[in-house]
């Protein structure tokens, strides 16, 4: 964890504040909360299996201010999901994803080389945000998306800061894991009282700490 004077301004995307943020984590069930079944992801079928194991959302989990769990991850612990998901039914590209995504232009070519292998792409996959919350400063990669919403680009990309589209949970507009929700200090182990901000930010931006420890790569892997 730092701490806001330590970390990287990043100018060149807009900030989102006051933000409420639930907390989920892979292998949680669907229910109690949970639309969905967190096994999986929105770009990953074996989302729990590359992980290495079920990501346990209880305190009892972290030694030395890790923020891992009780096993060493095959993929980042510190993930988040946003309500924007570049593909929609049946596993198409979404029509307005290259308007809406800001990186999208930089990442012509690598698109252009899965589609040539027929491998599918997504622009949001293991891309990277700063989260703020009472001066405390984390950082987190993209890997699913929601809450609850899939096809919110004006709230995950505007530039004025505008209001999550979704009702629930407090208006939640982004769902964090448990190692996410330690570093910044949540109260509660899963509640929607939590506020925070955040802005995405590129990988050169990202200092060291425990969010780089272990780093996904992993495109889409869909069966």
């Amino acid at each position: 964890m730092l701490t806001s004077s330590d970390a990287r301004s990043t100018p060149e995307y807009p900030l989102h504040t006051n933000i409420t943020a639930t907390v989920f984590w892979i292998g949680e069930p669907k229910g109690n909360g949970s639309s969905e079944d967190n096994a999986v992801s929105a770009w990953d079928d074996a989302w729990l299996k590359h992980y290495g194991g079920f990501d346990d959302y209880r305190r009892v989990r972290r030694a030395a201010r890790s923020y891992f769990p009780p096993f060493t991850p095959m993929e980042n612990p510190f993930y988040f999901d946003l309500p924007y998901n570049d593909f929609g039914q049946a596993g198409k590209p979404r029509r307005n994803r290259m308007s809406v995504v800001p990186w999208a232009s930089q990442l012509r070519n690598q698109m252009a080389s899965h589609q040539r292998r027929g491998r599918a792409f997504s622009l949001l996959k293991n891309r990277w945000i700063k989260l703020m919350r009472d001066g405390r400063v984390c950082y987190a990669q993209w890997e699913d998306s929601g809450p609850y919403v899939y096809d919110d680009a004006r709230y995950v990309f505007g530039s004025d800061d505008p209001r999550p589209r979704n009702r629930r949970a407090n208006r939640a507009g982004i769902d964090v894991s448990p190692a996410v929700r330690d570093c910044l200090g949540f109260t509660g182990l899963n509640d929607d009282r939590n506020k925070v901000d955040w802005q995405f930010v590129d990988r050169a931006a990202v200092p060291d700490g425990p969010w780089l420890r272990v780093v996904t790569t992993r495109q889409v892997a869909w069966r």
